[in-house]
């Protein structure tokens, strides 16, 4: 990789998990009825058709890592489970009594926090709950975070014989130095012994989770935190650049100095090598950041060009609407993205008054569709078309922005699209910021992203 185009497009930018993102949500927010409207238009276009995707928030864990942005709480104490588990419920009604109809659940996913801090019973009383009021559709992919050190054999057992067949394990690095810089100990005897657990079950797509870019990290330890994955052969890795965060409130990263993080050429470094080690053991690079065995069915997603990206990352298949439960979940009815209250207890106090406890959100304009399609074609395919909405001023105007890019040998560019090169691919994220015309028109006096390299 190029050090002097690492530098140039080492900036800050969004990861796309959405669009507007989050900072740039219309700041009067979204009033509760125009998003109820718009999750029923949503559930009555496509819930026959293609089913909803259920994401669940369960926040809790028992310690800190000093790497996470996620909303959570720490706690030891597991009365906290049931009083939590009956407020989701409660809130998954609200909706349901909404939608006026059975919900056919495509996708479901379990995120965190700690979703495996959550006791076998209560999982099972929860996803339970859920199924009280909703069918599977018939394509149903039901999926859950795990952390290693908190993930039993009835757990895992439990989930399995709730429908779920995928999980991931969040791994980050092997060395004994970063495990405890990001306060994430872990060995790799238990990683090893609840991913062989999880095959025996009988899961048939498990992921694992790794982090370049931690402080401490060094290429011997990249190269050993990889060789310990390979032996393991998940079916999928995530390899994520390490969002070094540190003015963001809550999130813990104050265990290191800046000093100890790998700089930026060395960072790059870190990533092609494992990049280069992933393909040598048969991996597929999937969108940005993610990689794939040949059977899994995220690759068989990525060739049909069904491949679709939101606040769950990928994932093979897509729906119009996604509800999202707990507290500071996001929902998406594609028309509109809604998140909850990110306050445990003010959560809960809406949700008991019997209203849905969302606290800002963004009605997607005309315009913000429109882009929306292509930054998906972009992070998911890594091309669009320009006959998707763009006028032909518009059009110019993103040429003109992705100039450095094109003259840099990243992106090619026709009448009728565009396509990423494969020494682009690493700069996706900068390509789709040409496209991203609320983070053009509303620059941000401060820094609030992640650097996308």
């Amino acid at each position: 990789m190029n050090s002097t185009l690492v530098q140039k497009y080492n900036i800050p930018g969004p990861r796309y998990t959405s669009y507007p993102t989050v900072p740039f949500w219309d700041k009067e927010g979204i009033a509760l009825q125009d998003w109820k409207n718009t999750v029923v238009k949503s559930f009555n276009e496509s819930n026959d058709s293609e089913g909803i995707s259920v994401y669940i928030h369960l926040p809790f864990c028992e310690s800190l890592c000093t790497f996470c942005a996620c909303h959570k709480k720490i706690t030891k104490r597991h009365e906290v489970e049931q009083p939590y588990m009956e407020t989701v419920l409660k809130e998954w009604d609200l909706y349901c009594d909404m939608l006026g109809g059975r919900p056919k659940i495509r996708e479901i996913h379990l995120g965190g926090g700690t979703p495996t801090f959550f006791s076998a019973e209560n999982l099972k009383k929860l996803i339970d709950g859920i199924f009280k009021r909703a069918d599977k559709f018939e394509i149903f992919d039901f999926s859950f975070e795990g952390h290693p050190n908190f993930a039993s054999e009835e757990q895992l057992q439990t989930l399995y014989d709730l429908g779920s067949r995928r999980n991931s394990f969040g791994i980050q690095d092997y060395d004994p130095k970063v495990q405890k810089a990001i306060h994430r100990v872990q060995s790799f005897e238990q990683v090893k012994k609840v991913h062989d657990l999880s095959r025996r079950i009988g899961y048939e797509s498990i992921s694992h989770d790794l982090i370049f870019g931690l402080p401490f990290q060094t290429e011997e330890s990249i190269r050993t935190t990889i060789k310990n994955t390979i032996e393991l052969k998940p079916d999928r890795i995530a390899y994520y650049s390490y969002a070094h965060v540190p003015w963001i409130k809550g999130v813990g990263q104050r265990g290191f100095e800046d000093s100890d993080l790998p700089k930026d050429d060395e960072k790059r470094h870190l990533y092609e090598l494992g990049k280069q080690l992933f393909f040598d053991n048969g991996y597929i690079e999937i969108g940005m950041d993610h990689f794939a065995l040949p059977s899994d069915s995220l690759h068989d997603a990525m060739e049909a060009k069904k491949l679709h990206r939101n606040f769950m990352g990928y994932t093979a298949g897509k729906t119009e609407l996604m509800i999202g439960l707990g507290m500071s979940s996001i929902s998406d009815s594609w028309y509109a993205f809604a998140q909850n209250e990110k306050d445990i207890d003010t959560y809960t106090e809406k949700v008991n008054q019997g209203i849905i406890p969302i606290f800002r959100g963004h009605l997607l304009t005309k315009k913000d569709l429109i882009i929306r399609k292509h930054i998906l074609n972009l992070m998911c395919n890594l091309e669009t078309e320009w006959n998707v909405g763009l006028s032909e001023t518009v059009k110019k105007e993103i040429v003109e922005r992705l100039t450095s890019i094109i003259e840099d040998g990243l992106l090619d560019v026709t009448e009728t699209g565009i396509k990423v090169k494969e020494e682009g691919r690493m700069f996706v994220r900068n390509i789709c910021m040409a496209f991203d015309l609320r983070l053009i028109e509303n620059k941000p006096d401060t820094r609030i992203f992640s650097m996308t390299i």
